[in-house]
């Protein structure tokens, strides 16, 4: 490669490397996925379980700390390979420490901060993200739990089900319409509607 080749022209950045995303959920970030070393916010505990699927289609290993009401059904419904998935449901006290470990090992992680995680905490946490070039999904509403700013925040604007008729059936997916917003490149808000399952 000639060095003229890798050099970027003044003016413009190099667009980060990123996590692959499935349509239509890559509309949501400005670079079609979470890029390495960001903390990204999710609402929706089933939207997050979609985000985690398109790394594992992709043959990367994902994780879940903090979640113990997670269904391994429903991760597989997902689309999630439970062959490279590392489940930590109660961590308890040492939620901070499990995380950094499984950053360590996987580069995506799915985590629901306690209610109090303290700051320093935090930033050691993005610290490790940064150095290891994984990325973080908060599941949940993580307003109050995550004492920095994430890099994306992505919630459940409307959804509405389907399945079931007249009183029977049962409840097979739903339409959601999605919403995000974030800093930096992410501050413009994106809108996108997805069948969850897809």
């Amino acid at each position: 490669m000639a060095l003229a080749e890798a050099l970027v022209r003044p003016g413009t950045f190099a667009a980060p490397d990123v996590l692959p995303v499935a349509p239509p959920l890559d509309a949501l970030f400005p670079y079609g996925g979470p890029a390495r070393g960001g903390v990204v916010s999710v609402g929706s505990l089933t939207v997050a379980l979609a985000l985690l699927a398109a790394t594992s289609a992709a043959g990367g290993w994902c994780a879940a700390a903090g979640l113990p009401d997670l269904g391994l059904a429903a991760a597989a419904d997902a689309g999630i390979d439970l062959q490279r998935f590392v489940v930590v449901p109660a961590p308890g006290e040492q939620w901070a420490v499990t995380v950094a470990t499984l950053l360590d090992g996987v580069g995506l992680v799915l985590a629901r901060p306690p209610a109090r995680l303290k700051a320093s905490d935090a930033r050691r946490l993005a610290a490790r993200l940064r150095e290891r070039r994984g990325v973080l999904l908060l599941a949940g509403d993580t307003a109050g739990a995550w004492p920095d700013n994430t890099d994306l925040r992505i919630r459940v604007e409307a959804s509405e089900w389907t399945g079931l008729s007249d009183g029977y059936g049962r409840l097979l997916r739903r339409r959601t319409r999605l919403v995000a917003s974030g800093r930096g490149a992410a501050a413009r808000e994106r809108r996108v509607s997805a069948w969850l399952p897809a």
